[in-house]
C-alpha cells in the first residue's frame, strides 16, 4: 500500500509539472529563409515565395499561393535602391473546405471554389473575383460540426455570431439569427425536410465597399432535432469574411514602405526609397512584416524576412512542404526548412532535425518503425548583453551559453555536455530598464527583481530576485570605478546539479537624486530552473521514444506511424505532420507547430474569450491574463513592509483546470487509501 501511495503521489507530481509548462505569447514571428554572405550585394537577387516562406498564404489541400517577395538588386554592401524590393500578390481560387461546396442560394450560382488573395502574409477574399482592388479578411472556412440548441450562440470570430431561434415541433426547420457585435444582419428559416431542402443558407449584401450582391456568409445545416428535452440544429461547414472591415486599395496607396500599383487580379507593390540593412536591426517593410539583420563581423551579412502577428488567435507554423508523386521516400527538415524550429540569426545556429528515413504509400503515408528521427543538439551562442557577463564567485567568466531546440522551444542545458537536464529560457536581452527603489520588475513566468535601496552616495543598489514573490538571492551592486555592476545567481540542488547558473544581470548606472533613487539595469538572462526536467533514456514524448547521445538527444518511432489524407498526425510536444485532403494519388504534406496568443489584458473584461475556431457560448468564460514574454516595470511602488498575501492570490487564481483535476484525483486516491487501511 505504501508502495502504492508513492507512486500515485509520482504520478501526480509529474502531471502537475507537465500542466503548468505551457505559456503564452504575446507574439509570434514566423521567419523566411535565411540569407548568408559577404554583404547584401552577395547574396541578391532573392525571392521568397509560399514554399519558402511559411508566414506567405498557402493552401494545402489545393497547393497554390499567392504571394512572393523579391530583393532585385543592391547598390552597396546593404542598400536596396528604390523600386527594387518588390512584393506581388495575385488572386488564386480555392475549394471550400465544406465539400462538395454550397448550393445556389437567391441568385447565387452553385460552386464549389472561392476566390482569395494573401495579402501580407493573411488570407483576404476580393469582393470581386476579378478585381484585387477590394478586399475582406477570411474569417473562417471549415468542414467542422457543431451542436446549437435553442437560445444557445455560436461565435465565429470577430464579433460575428449565429443563434438558433427556434426549431419547429416537427423538428424539420431551424430559425437562424446572423449577428454582428450582437446587432442584427439576417435571419433565416432553413429546412431539412426533404432531399430537395439543401439546408444551405448564402448571406449577401449590398455596399459593401460599393458593392451590391456580396456574399459574407455561408453555411449549411446537417439536421434538425426536436427532442423531448432539447431542440437542437446541426451546423456543418462554415465559410464568413469580415465585411464589417472591407477596404478599398488604389494605386499610389502606401503600405510602409511600398507604393501600391493594381492591375486587374494582382497588387504589386515596390519600395518608394532606398532601403538601408543595419546590422542587428529591423526594418519593416510593410503590415507587421520586416527585415532581420544579424549582428555579424565586417566580412559576413547575415538575415530573414519575418511576419510578426500580434492579435489573439492560434497560428500555425509550417516546414517546407512535400508535394510530389511518391518517387521519393525520404524527407527531412531543419531550422532552413522548418520555420518553427528554434534559430539564432547572429549565431546562425540551430539546433533540430526531423527526418522521415523512409516511408511508402501513394495517397496515404506510412512511415516504419524507428524511420521517424528527431534530433536536437547542444550549441553554444552568445550572450545578448556583450561583451557577456564577468566571473561572479566561482563562475567562470563566459560570453557563451548553452543551448537547445526542443521540439521548437529554447532550452538551456544545465550541463553543457549533457542533453538530459534542461530548463527553458525565459530571458536574454541586452534592453535598458529604469527601477527606482521600491518598483518591481516582472521578468516573466513569476521571476522578478526588485530595487530595495540605493545608497546615500549613488554607487550601489540593494536587488532582491524572487519567484512568485518568494525571496531567491539579494545582492549589493556596486557601480564605482573597477567594479564590474553584474550579478551572477547560482544555486544548488536544480535536478541534483550544484552551481547551476539561474540568472545574470548587469546594472549600468545608480543615480541618488533629491527626489528619485534609481538604478538602471542593461543585460538580462534568466532560465525558468523551477520548472527545470530531466530526461532519460526510453522516456516517450507523443509517438517517440529517447535516445541520450551526450550532447544529443535522438527521438525515434517504436510504432508505425500512418498519415492519413486531410488529417493533422501528432508527433510530439505540440509537433504535427498536416497531409492534404485529396483524390490523386499524390503525396503533399508537412509538419507544423501551433503558437498561441491569448486575450490582451485590455480585452479581460469581455464575457467571451477571442477563438480562431468557433465556441458555442454555453456558460461564461474567463478570460487568461496575457504573460508577457518581456520583463515590464511595475510602477506602482512595493510597501517595503509586510503584505497581505491572500487578496493577491484571489485576484490571480486561475479557473479550474488541469492543476484542480490532478489535485481532485490525488484527494480521492489519499481517501481510498485510508479508508481501505481502516
Amino acid at each position: 500500500m505504501k508502495r502504492f501511495a508513492a507512486v500515485t503521489l509520482a504520478a501526480l507530481m509529474v502531471l502537475a509539472v507537465f500542466a503548468s509548462c505551457a505559456s503564452a505569447a504575446d507574439s509570434v514571428e514566423i521567419r523566411g529563409p535565411v540569407y548568408n554572405g559577404t554583404n547584401l550585394t552577395d547574396i541578391v537577387p532573392v525571392t521568397m515565395d509560399a514554399n519558402s516562406f511559411a508566414a506567405f498564404y498557402y493552401d494545402l489541400d489545393e497547393g497554390t499561393q499567392t504571394e512572393t517577395l523579391s530583393v532585385l538588386s543592391a547598390d552597396d554592401s546593404d542598400t536596396i535602391p528604390e523600386g527594387d524590393l518588390v512584393y506581388n500578390t495575385t488572386i488564386t481560387f480555392v475549394d471550400f473546405e465544406y465539400a462538395p461546396g454550397f448550393t445556389a442560394s437567391d441568385e447565387d450560382d452553385a460552386t464549389t471554389q472561392f476566390p482569395v488573395l494573401g495579402f501580407f502574409a493573411e488570407a483576404f477574399i476580393p469582393l470581386d473575383e476579378n478585381k484585387a482592388d477590394k478586399l475582406a479578411k477570411l474569417v473562417m472556412d471549415d468542414d467542422e460540426k457543431y451542436t446549437l440548441r435553442t437560445g444557445e450562440i455560436l461565435d465565429l470570430g470577430e464579433g460575428y455570431a449565429l443563434e438558433a431561434k427556434q426549431v419547429d415541433v416537427d423538428g424539420e426547420k431551424v430559425w437562424l439569427e446572423f449577428t454582428k457585435d450582437g446587432e442584427f444582419i439576417d435571419d433565416e428559416i432553413i429546412s431539412v425536410a426533404t432531399a430537395d431542402d439543401t439546408g444551405d443558407w448564402v448571406v449577401d449584401l449590398d455596399d459593401i465597399e460599393d458593392e451590391d450582391d456580396v456574399i459574407v456568409m455561408r453555411m449549411h445545416v446537417n439536421q434538425v432535432f426536436q427532442g423531448a428535452v432539447d431542440s437542437i440544429a446541426q451546423i456543418e461547414g462554415l465559410w464568413l469574411i469580415d465585411f464589417e472591415n472591407a477596404m478599398t486599395i488604389e494605386s499610389d496607396d502606401e503600405f510602409g514602405e511600398l507604393e501600391v500599383t493594381i492591375t486587374g487580379d494582382t497588387l504589386n507593390l515596390e519600395s518608394t526609397d532606398d532601403i538601408t540593412l543595419n546590422k542587428d536591426d529591423t526594418e519593416e517593410i510593410a503590415e507587421g512584416m520586416s527585415f532581420l539583420i544579424a549582428d555579424t563581423p565586417d566580412d559576413e551579412f547575415r538575415f530573414y524576412v519575418f511576419k510578426e502577428f500580434t492579435e489573439p488567435g492560434t497560428y500555425e507554423i509550417r516546414g517546407s512542404v512535400v508535394d510530389n508523386n511518391n518517387s521519393v521516400s525520404t524527407w527531412e527538415w531543419n531550422s532552413s526548412t522548418f520555420a518553427g524550429f528554434y534559430y539564432d540569426i547572429d549565431d546562425d545556429v540551430g539546433t533540430e532535425e526531423l527526418k522521415i528515413l523512409s516511408s511508402t504509400g501513394t495517397d496515404t503515408v506510412e512511415i516504419g518503425d524507428n524511420q521517424l528521427v528527431y534530433t536536437t543538439t547542444i550549441e553554444m551562442v552568445d550572450f545578448e548583453f556583450a561583451p557577456g557577463f564577468t566571473a561572479s564567485d566561482d563562475d567562470v567568466a563566459t560570453k557563451e551559453y548553452p543551448v537547445l531546440g526542443f521540439f521548437a522551444e529554447e532550452f538551456v542545458a544545465i550541463d553543457p555536455v549533457s542533453a538530459d537536464k534542461l530548463a527553458k529560457l525565459v530571458l536574454d536581452d541586452d534592453e535598458k530598464y529604469t527601477l527606482r527603489t521600491g518598483e518591481i520588475l516582472d521578468l516573466g513566468e513569476g521571476y522578478a527583481l526588485e530595487a530595495k535601496q540605493v545608497d546615500v552616495e549613488g554607487d550601489k543598489v540593494w536587488l532582491e530576485f524572487t519567484k512568485d514573490g518568494e525571496f531567491i538571492d539579494d545582492e549589493i551592486i556596486s557601480v564605482v570605478a573597477g567594479e564590474t555592476g553584474d550579478w551572477v545567481v547560482d544555486l544548488d540542488d536544480v535536478e541534483d546539479e550544484d552551481d547551476v547558473v539561474v540568472m545574470r544581470m548587469h546594472v549600468n548606472q545608480v543615480f541618488q537624486g533629491a527626489v528619485d533613487s534609481i538604478a538602471q539595469i542593461e543585460g538580462l538572462w534568466l532560465i525558468d530552473y523551477e520548472n527545470a526536467f530531466t530526461i532519460e533514456n526510453d522516456d516517450e514524448f507523443g509517438e517517440l521514444e529517447v535516445t541520450l547521445k551526450g550532447k544529443t538527444l535522438e527521438l525515434s518511432n517504436d510504432d508505425s506511424i500512418t498519415l492519413n489524407k486531410d488529417d493533422d498526425e501528432e508527433i510530439a510536444e505540440g509537433m504535427f505532420f498536416k497531409m492534404a485532403d485529396n483524390t490523386e494519388k499524390f503525396v503533399r504534406f508537412y509538419p507544423f507547430v501551433e503558437v498561441t496568443i491569448e486575450g490582451a489584458e485590455e480585452d479581460a473584461d469581455d464575457e467571451e474569450p477571442v477563438d480562431e475556431e468557433p465556441v458555442v457560448d454555453e456558460t461564461p468564460v474567463d478570460d487568461n491574463v496575457t504573460v508577457d514574454e518581456e520583463p515590464v516595470v511595475d510602477e506602482e511602488p512595493v510597501d517595503e513592509e509586510p503584505v497581505e498575501e491572500e487578496p493577491a492570490e484571489e485576484e490571480e487564481e486561475p479557473s479550474p483546470g488541469f492543476g484542480f483535476a490532478f489535485g481532485l484525483v490525488g484527494l480521492l486516491a489519499v481517501v481510498y487509501l485510508v479508508r481501505r487501511n481502516n
